[in-house]
């Protein structure tokens, strides 16, 4: 079994000054007006931007990702990445694609419009960010000079998304929240097994797959249940009692969680039981995010009489009962 770390990557994370004052002071209106003009003029001719104004201050500085790692978690490739000037200052780089997230660092931290960025996807939040007049619900996927997420309306450009750049994961849709049914849980679930264009999401300890939540067995529970991104670790689903409380293990019902909270990240473990497979009990058939394959739907019989012991039966308080 492959876990987490008892402490998840936010953990470890050191944030940018929030204490001070973001101040976003306007640009000077004529390089605003003649930014805000050009621009969507050469993307339509299909002039790359970089090679109109030069390269971004800082490529490649800062945790940009990879290119391993935008094909470990299915996201568009570096090379399709777009250059754009922003305006303003102090604009929080975030972690996931929610403004509520913690900034893993700052463009334009002493000068409005000191640094460009580049971007290889967005996001669609459904969540408004506004400044002045402008607003947007999009987060830019940033590949430099910081990596991480950026709302759009820190971007010089006239639209609320990024022009040329594809959408990931849009429409608007929120992340799960607490709340709902057992089935509703299932079904996010569920949704990991596709969610890399067709395929399951591959099992990391250390990243976030596009909605936010780390990819490794509590992340994806995590995830299920609609906790706070990047999810809880193992031990937390375990002994927070405001997520869960232990069950007996006849009384399973579909969408309670078998926890092996035990031992360090390379053997804690939990799944999602989803339904018996016979009247004996012996198996049962559940989802789980696990080493080696990623997201996964199949019969398992840890918990059980002649299966891994350390494995304890627990129930999500949201559920009510």
């Amino acid at each position: 079994m492959y876990e987490q770390r008892s402490t998840h990557p936010a953990d470890t994370t050191t944030p940018v000054d929030r204490t001070a004052p973001m101040t976003r002071p306007q640009q000077a209106p004529f390089r605003r007006t003649v930014w805000r003009r050009v621009l969507p003029a050469v993307a339509a001719a299909g002039i790359g931007v970089a090679g109109f104004a030069g390269p971004a201050h800082g490529s490649g500085v800062g945790g940009a990702t990879t290119a391993s790692e935008h094909s470990a978690t299915g996201s568009v490739p570096p090379a399709a990445a777009a250059d754009f000037p922003t305006w303003g200052t102090r604009w929080a780089v975030h972690a996931t694609a929610d403004t509520g997230s913690p900034a893993v660092g700052m463009i334009n931290k002493t000068a409005p419009g000191q640094d460009r960025i580049t971007a290889d996807y967005q996001v669609d939040t459904g969540r408004k960010v506004c400044e002045g007049s402008s607003c947007s619900t999009f987060m830019a996927h940033l590949t430099g000079p910081v990596g991480g997420f950026l709302s759009v309306v820190a971007v010089d450009i006239p639209q609320d998304r990024l022009p040329g750049v594809p959408v990931q994961g849009g429409g608007g849709q929120p992340q799960p929240q607490p709340g709902g049914s057992r089935e509703e849980m299932l079904q996010h679930a569920a949704t990991w097994l596709t969610a890399n264009s067709g395929a399951q999401v591959p099992y990391s300890q250390a990243k976030v797959w596009k909605d936010g939540y780390r990819q490794d067995c509590s992340g994806y529970v995590s995830m299920a249940l609609g906790l706070p991104t990047p999810g809880t670790n193992t031990v937390g689903l375990a002994t927070d009692r405001g997520i869960t409380r232990p069950v007996a293990l006849g009384e399973l019902k579909p969408g309670d969680l078998l926890i092996d909270a035990s031992g360090d990240n390379n053997t804690r473990h939990v799944v999602i039981f989803e339904k018996w497979n016979n009247d004996a009990h012996s198996s049962y058939t559940a989802y789980e995010q696990r080493g080696d394959h990623g997201t996964d739907h199949r019969t398992l019989t840890y918990g059980l009489p002649g299966g891994d012991a350390e494995f304890t039966p627990y129930r999500p308080v949201k559920f009510g009962d």
